[in-house]
C-alpha cells in the first residue's frame, strides 16, 4: 500500500438478465457514468465523510439497467473495454491499491456464460494479485468459483426488497478501506447449495429467509469473521453458476468455516419452507378476490401482480397476456366498472399512433408483443384517449387509454411501475384506485405500504414463477426444487 491514501477505482457493470427474456439489452437500457460521475453515485464517498475521506477514489466506468434480457455482445465488449483501458491508464500512473468492482451478479450476455466472472478474469490481467477488490451485489446474483476467487470481500444485500441496497455498498466500501490499512488480505470461505428459488419465494418479509438473514449479524460481530453473505441465486437464467452460495470471508480460517457451514446447512434445511410471499393465484382469481374486496367495502387500492412479465426480475414488459384477458371481462371493461389501473405495456408504434389524437379522442390501437410474442401476439386497445405524458426518460413518452374501469399505460420504451410515484407521474392516484395491476413480484416498499389487499397472480412469462415450466437445461443437476435428493449434499466449505 502506498504511504498517502489509498488509491482506489471504482467501476461496474450491472443488470439481471432472463434467459427466457427475448428482450437484449441494449446502449439505451445503460446510463454509463465515467470519472468524477461513478464517484458522486456514492453519497457515502463524498468529500467530508469518514469514508470519502479515507482514500483516493477514482472513478472509471460505470453502467446499470433495469432487468431484462441478455447483453448484446456488442454492448458488453464495448464497456468492458472502457473498464479495462480506463485501469490501464490507471495502473500506469501509479499501482492501485484496491478496486471498488460495482456488479449485480446476474448479468447474462448473449453467447457467454459468468459474465461477471469474465469481468473479474480481465481486470486481474491488468491489475495483477495485488490490489484488493471488493464487491456489493445483489442477493439474486450468482457466484461462481471464478467470482470468488477474483474478488476478496463479495457481500450482498440481506433485504428483499432490496431495502438496503445502499447499505451494503457502503458497508463492502468500509470493508475495503480496512483490509487496505491492514495491507493484507482476507481469507473467503465458500459453499455452493444446490437451490435455486425464484425471488418471490424468498422474501426477508416471511420465514424462512427473514431468520436466515437475521442470523448474518451476530456471525459478522464474531471475532475473525469481516463479512457473511448468502445468495439466493437468480432463477431465470440457465447457467452452471445459478446456484444458492453462502460466503464468510475474515482472517480467522475456522471461524469463517464454522460460519459458513452453519450458515449452508441452516439454509438447506430451510428449503422446504420457502413459499411465496404473497398469496398465489390465478389472475382470474386475484380479479375476483379484488373485486370481493371492493364489494366488501374494503379500502383502496388492492395490488395484482402480473408476476410472469415482471421488467424487475428480468421480464421483457411487453407480454400482452395479461391485459388481453383484463380487456375481457366486462366486469372490469363496463362504464360503472371498479377503477382498475394497468402498468404497463410499452410499444413506440403504437405511442406514435396514440400521440396523433388529442385528448378525448376515441382509441383503437394494436401494442405490445413487438418484442416478446411467444406468449401471445399484441392487443387491440379500443377505448378513449385519458392523458399524455412526456419527460420520463426510462419511458419515453407516456398515454393512458380508458378502456371503462381500465386505464391502460401504454410506453414508448421499457419501464417498471414498480412506485406509487410512477403512477401518480401520469396523473393515477394510486389512494384511488380500487385495483391495481402492474408487472412485479414481490410489492416494492410504496406498493407494499399502500396495498390494502394482494394477489400474487401466476401469470406465464419470461419469470414465470413455475420454474419447472421454463424448462433448464444447463443448470448443474441435482437442483432443489427441480430433483429429489437421496442424500444430503456435501456443505464443505472451500477456503480461498
Amino acid at each position: 500500500m502506498s504511504a498517502q491514501k489509498p488509491r482506489i477505482a471504482i467501476l461496474g457493470m450491472a443488470i439481471e438478465s432472463s434467459a427466457y427474456s427475448a428482450h437484449r439489452a441494449d446502449y439505451r437500457d445503460f446510463g454509463p457514468l465515467v470519472g468524477d460521475e461513478v464517484v458522486d453515485r456514492y453519497p457515502f464517498l463524498a468529500a467530508g465523510t469518514p469514508l470519502g475521506d479515507a482514500a483516493d477514489w477514482i472513478g472509471v466506468f460505470y453502467a446499470r439497467s433495469i432487468p431484462g434480457g441478455r447483453v448484446r455482445t456488442e454492448v458488453y465488449a464495448d464497456f468492458k473495454e472502457r473498464m479495462l483501458s480506463g485501469l490501464r491508464d490507471l495502473v500506469a500512473d501509479a499501482p492501485l491499491d484496491a478496486i471498488y468492482f460495482d456488479i449485480h451478479g446476474a448479468m447474462s450476455v448473449v453467447g457467454m456464460d459468468d459474465a461477471e466472472g469474465d469481468l473479474i478474469t480481465g481486470i486481474r490481467a491488468i491489475v495483477g494479485d495485488g490490489p484488493v477488490i471488493t464487491s456489493p451485489m445483489d442477493l439474486h446474483g450468482n457466484v461462481s468459483e471464478k467470482l470468488a476467487l477474483g474478488v476478496e470481500l463479495l457481500t450482498c444485500y440481506r433485504m428483499a426488497p432490496h431495502e438496503d441496497a445502499w447499505d451494503t455498498r457502503e458497508r463492502a466500501a468500509r470493508n475495503l478501506v480496512e483490509w487496505v490499512a491492514r495491507d493484507d488480505k482476507p481469507l473467503r470461505a465458500w459453499v455452493r447449495v444446490p437451490i435455486l428459488l425464484p425471488g418471490e419465494k424468498t422474501s426477508t418479509r416471511v420465514e424462512p429467509a427473514r431468520r436466515l438473514y437475521g442470523a448474518i449479524p451476530a456471525i459478522e460481530a464474531l471475532l475473525g469473521v469481516t463479512d457473511a453473505s448468502i445468495w439466493i441465486g437468480y432463477a431465470w437464467a440457465d447457467e452452471p453458476r445459478c446456484h444458492a452460495t453462502v460466503l464468510v470471508s475474515g482472517e480467522d480460517r475456522e471461524q469463517i468455516v464454522r460460519a459458513a457451514e452453519t450458515l449452508a446447512s441452516d439454509l438447506w434445511d430451510a428449503r422446504e419452507e420457502f413459499g411465496f410471499v404473497g398469496p398465489p393465484g390465478s389472475l382470474e382469481e386475484g380479479v375476483e378476490r379484488a373485486l370481493a374486496h371492493r364489494d366488501a367495502g374494503g379500502a383502496k387500492p388492492y395490488l395484482i401482480s402480473d408476476s410472469g412479465d415482471n421488467p424487475g426480475a428480468g421480464g421483457t414488459g411487453d407480454v400482452t397476456w395479461t391485459l388481453t384477458q383484463l380487456l375481457g371481462m366486462p366486469a372490469l371493461t363496463a362504464e360503472d366498472a371498479p377503477l382498475t389501473y394497468v402498468g404497463s405495456i410499452f410499444d413506440a408504434g403504437a405511442i406514435e399512433e396514440l400521440f396523433a389524437l388529442s385528448i378525448g379522442d376515441a382509441v383503437d390501437v394494436t401494442a405490445g408483443a413487438r418484442v416478446d410474442s411467444r406468449v401471445s401476439g399484441p392487443v387491440r386497445i379500443r377505448g378513449v384517449l385519458h392523458s399524455l405524458h412526456t419527460g420520463d426518460k426510462d419511458a419515453g413518452r407516456i398515454a393512458v387509454v380508458r378502456v371503462g374501469g381500465l386505464r391502460v399505460i401504454v410506453t414508448e420504451f421499457r419501464k417498471a411501475y414498480h412506485a406509487t410515484g410512477d403512477y401518480a407521474a401520469v396523473g393515477l392516484d394510486p389512494l384511488l384506485a380500487d385495483i391495481i395491476v402492474t408487472k412485479i413480484g414481490y410489492l416494492e416498499p410504496t406498493l407494499y405500504d399502500v396495498a390494502q389487499g394482494w394477489t400474487l397472480a401466476l401469470t406465464p412469462g419470461p419469470v414465470d414463477q413455475d420454474l419447472l415450466r421454463l424448462g433448464h437445461e444447463r443448470i448443474e443437476r441435482p437442483m432443489f426444487p427441480f430433483d429429489s435428493f437421496a442424500e444430503r449434499p456435501d456443505l464443505t466449505a472451500r477456503v480461498l
